[in-house]
């Protein structure tokens, strides 16, 4: 049965890097849901992974932070591939290079580039793929479960997840004037990706937020790749403009008893 009714509706997904990626797992699902998959990479080892695990799939390379690249990405899709039902940012990219740095301290360059590729290139994306999707598609990215924790391992990424966020209803609302299309993200908690590995000191705070989920488990990949498929499903026609949180309970439970009674232990 075709429950999320994606059998042969084209979605094009920007962001595998490996099998960790969000990218990859919102892939698979997609896949076995029926979806037809084409792909954006950003080099020839991303596009060699795509092609050893979906085949089949065309894959195209393109810099999302090079305009023309993805305007002409857009132009060569929508000639060869016309209806786009679905599309899927799944970008981030931070400078991490030289550590974590209190926030007041972030540089310019740093944070003008992250915000290019993280969120800017989502608004992109839109304008430039819009004539050709399907006028009932759906885009959709991959935010975080909140940008109101100052947490110190992310750096400066929150305040630009929370433009992305705030992209979301923009785009939605722009997008209405003359089609149907859907834009949402999925707000993931923490999850253990290769692009997390790469931020300094997040193992402590991927453990505590395993601690503070409901089920005492970590938040997996593969559920928000499950939340993603749904939202950019005709199943999802009622759910625009959002960022649904997908954390397993965490933002719920940070007075859980074990925490709060490991918090304030005195040794």
């Amino acid at each position: 049965m075709d429950f999320l009714r994606l059998e042969g509706k084209k979605i094009l997904v920007f962001g595998v890097a490996n099998r960790k990626s969000v990218a990859f797992h919102i892939a698979q699902t997609l896949k076995q849901a029926g979806a037809e998959l084409l792909f954006s990479v950003f080099n020839e080892e991303q596009r060699k992974t795509v092609e050893k695990f979906f085949p089949a799939c065309a894959v195209y390379q393109c810099d999302v932070s090079d305009e023309e690249q993805l305007r002409t990405l857009a132009e060569t899709v929508g000639s060869e591939h016309q209806p786009i039902y679905g599309l899927v940012h799944s970008i981030a990219f931070a400078n991490y290079s030289e550590g974590i740095k209190p926030f007041h301290q972030t540089l310019k360059k740093d944070f003008l580039e992250a915000m290019g590729v993280s969120c800017f290139s989502f608004v992109q994306m839109a304008g430039f793929f819009k004539p050709y999707m399907d006028p009932e598609g759906a885009m959709l990215t991959i935010s975080i479960s909140t940008t109101r924790m100052a947490a110190e391992s992310y750096g400066y990424m929150a305040p630009i997840k929370a433009a992305l966020d705030s992209s979301v209803c923009f785009l939605a609302k722009s997008l209405s004037a003359d089609t149907r299309i859907r834009v949402n993200a999925v707000g993931a908690s923490l999850l253990k990706t290769s692009a997390s590995a790469g931020i300094p000191g997040y193992l402590e705070p991927y453990l505590f937020a395993e601690m503070a989920t409901l089920r005492k488990e970590a938040l997996k990949t593969e559920e928000v790749a499950d939340a993603a498929a749904f939202l950019l499903s005709p199943r999802a026609s009622g759910i625009n403009a959002q960022t649904v949180i997908v954390d397993a309970g965490m933002a719920t439970n940070f007075f859980d008893r074990g925490i709060v009674s490991n918090a304030v232990r005195q040794d």
